[in-house]
């Protein structure tokens, strides 16, 4: 018998090893790609929730003869919806910028104006879901706000890339405008070193 050929139905400490490697890997994989699976899908009814909450409160607002005293919004509450019509993007904003805020929707920069009211109303999102399209983003595309309150339009007039610690694009505005930051590139893996920043004016 030819030493170097292995008896029928021997396996090696290496094998079981191996066999059982490939078992966790698989494993892994599988509870990965679930829990990505269930975050998006968990997403996608809220972003249903959030349009159908806007609804009611456009209602709401549309049965008050006098406007009553806005209410100060606490984080992840609804406050409107964004669309870049030319790039296919709708998305609900949201109050604030928590990681759980920013899972379900895009958020209002707390300090900035609120969505469709007077001053620079800041809107951040993540370039990996609800701002992908931002890349594709030109100057003269519309934006869309629609709020409780009525629908704003407005035109881009700037893109530019900033450091993160840049926060004069967060700064006051005398006219009414809308700026969207996302993280740059857009492709990085990891962290991004950089800010992707929109604005735009009311039309």
């Amino acid at each position: 018998m030819n030493p170097t050929i292995k008896q029928r139905g021997f396996t090696t400490p290496g094998d079981i090893l191996l066999r059982w490697t490939r078992r966790a890997f698989f494993i892994a994989g599988a509870l990965a790609i679930s829990y990505v699976a269930l975050i998006l899908l968990h997403a996608f009814f809220y972003q249903r929730a959030a349009n159908t909450t806007l609804e009611l409160q456009m209602r709401a607002q549309e049965q008050h003869i006098v406007n009553l005293p806005g209410v100060v919004p606490i984080e992840g509450d609804v406050l409107g919806r964004i669309e870049v019509p030319r790039l296919g993007l709708t998305v609900a904003i949201l109050e604030g910028t928590t990681s759980r805020t920013l899972r379900l929707g895009v958020g209002h920069i707390e300090g900035t104006a609120l969505p469709g009211e007077p001053g620079n109303s800041a809107i951040a999102g993540h370039r990996d879901t609800y701002f992908r399209g931002l890349k594709d983003i030109r100057n003269s595309d519309q934006i869309l706000i629609q709020s409780a309150t009525g629908l704003s339009r407005y035109e881009v007039d700037t893109v530019q890339i900033v450091e993160p610690g840049n926060i004069g694009v967060l700064a006051p505005s005398t006219g009414s405008s809308v700026t969207l930051i996302t993280c740059y590139p857009f492709h990085f893996i990891g962290a991004a070193p950089e800010r992707f920043v929109v604005h735009a004016h009311k039309e």
